[in-house]
């Protein structure tokens, strides 16, 4: 038994405080063991972060630096552009033609021809012009680059008939020189599909003339505003009498500096090789194909085959069906939903385009056959599940549903007049005729 007076006497009293302040003392060292290790952590940290903060800043001075020096070579490109500007043909001053010439202008000296007269509006361009019934005169103007912005329809017939000008005009230069022949100019073509162009271009220009095969993935509406940002796609074909590798085209889009190239059975040229031609060519394709980047298009090299193959998929069935739905007469609504107002848009901006030009995408892309076979059975298929759909649907049918395409009683009349068409080739051809 302890009394309480035992409890409290001074020396339990001095045990007390001593075993208080021990374990006061303890804490007080373990707290500031532990700020210390928070303090060092924290130093850790913002450490780590003045180092972050010291690589972004670098890294935002080096991108101020790139910045500066990609000015620099814009700057130079530009000037290199002016120093030697291009004289720069455009065969086909129709709506399109006028607008690429329109630009054209900003960068060198325009010469326009074609069947219209159309003198006034080259005039407000400053664009000279030159009827197409003198082709001689068109060529004399000393041209480096001719672009044919002619429809897909016409474009064989045209250049057919300027072949046999541009020959004789590369006839008479040799002779003027005393002999020597001279690189023709560089012929571009603008059209909305490609291999075929590329083969015509092939076939029926004189070898001495250059060939780029491109495809401004815009027009005057699309590019009314501007050409930033808007895809440009082309096919460097021929230079200095060489046929190109086409698929060099996507493996490298940037070999305007290469010292060798490929030709279309895969023997190796260098630039250097014979004489100076194919770097003039090149310097001459290089310097056009720099205006279009200098309005800020979107250079996307493309061998001439795969562009048909995406085109086929992206423009040639929007054209589709941009007709298929406009034949059905829509028209808009007090009820329009956003996408109906998107189908709208569609209709609208491809039945704005000539027939020639969808039937020219048609014809001229061999894609397009199987782009349609394709869509056919799509719409089969859809019809096909909305058929089995309903086949297992046990809900009662509207009032009206004997109006419906694909009701019972229609169903019922296709099957019997499927049936009835086997039936009828198994007899054909038991008799051994064509039904």
């Amino acid at each position: 038994y302890t009394t309480p007076f035992a409890m409290s006497s001074p020396t339990n009293k001095r045990n007390t405080e001593t075993t208080r302040l021990s374990s006061k003392t303890k804490q007080t060292k373990l707290s500031s063991s532990s700020n210390a290790e928070d303090d060092t952590t924290s130093a850790g940290e913002n450490d780590q972060r003045m180092i972050e903060f010291g690589k972004l800043e670098a890294l935002k001075r080096r991108e101020a630096v790139l910045a500066r020096l990609l000015a620099d070579v814009r700057n130079e490109k530009l000037s290199a552009l002016r120093d030697r500007p291009l004289t720069i043909g455009v065969v086909g001053f129709g709506r399109f033609g006028q607008f690429i010439a329109k630009t054209f202008a900003k960068y060198g000296r325009v010469v326009a021809t074609s069947r219209s007269d159309y003198t006034a509006i080259a005039n407000k361009m400053n664009v000279t012009y030159v009827p197409l019934s003198d082709p001689e005169a068109f060529l004399a103007e000393k041209l480096d680059v001719i672009v044919l912005a002619v429809s897909i329809l016409s474009f064989d017939s045209t250049v057919r008939d300027f072949a046999k000008y541009l020959k004789a005009d590369s006839e008479r230069r040799a002779k003027d020189m005393g002999g020597i022949s001279l690189p023709g100019p560089l012929v571009v073509d603008v059209l909305s599909v490609k291999e075929h162009p590329r083969q015509v271009m092939l076939d029926l220009l004189p070898p001495d003339c250059d060939i780029l095969c491109t495809h401004p993935m815009f027009g005057p509406d699309s590019g009314a505003n501007g050409w930033h940002g808007l895809n440009f796609v082309y096919e460097r074909t021929r230079i200095d009498g060489v046929i190109l590798d086409p698929s060099a085209a996507e493996a490298d889009k940037d070999d305007s500096d290469r010292e060798s190239f490929r030709d279309s059975v895969g023997q190796v040229h260098y630039v250097h090789e014979n004489n100076d031609a194919h770097v003039e060519g090149m310097d001459r394709m290089e310097r056009f194909l720099s205006i279009w980047e200098e309005e800020g298009c979107n250079m996307v090299p493309m061998s001439c085959h795969a562009h048909d193959d995406y085109a086929a998929n992206s423009q040639f069935i929007t054209h589709l069906m941009g007709r298929i739905l406009g034949s059905q007469g829509l028209k808009p609504t007090p009820i329009d939903t956003k996408g109906f107002e998107s189908v709208l848009k569609l209709v609208g901006t491809t039945t704005a385009d000539s027939f020639d030009l969808f039937y020219g995408l048609y014809k001229y892309n061999q894609n397009s056959e199987n782009i349609i076979a394709k869509l056919r059975g799509a719409l089969d298929d859809v019809v096909d599940n909305l058929v089995e759909f309903e086949k297992k649907d046990k809900s009662a049918a509207p009032k009206w549903a004997k109006n419906m395409t694909i009701s019972s009683h229609k169903k019922e009349e296709l099957c019997i007049e499927e049936e009835k068409k086997e039936q009828d080739e198994k007899s054909f051809a038991h008799l051994g005729v064509q039904p």
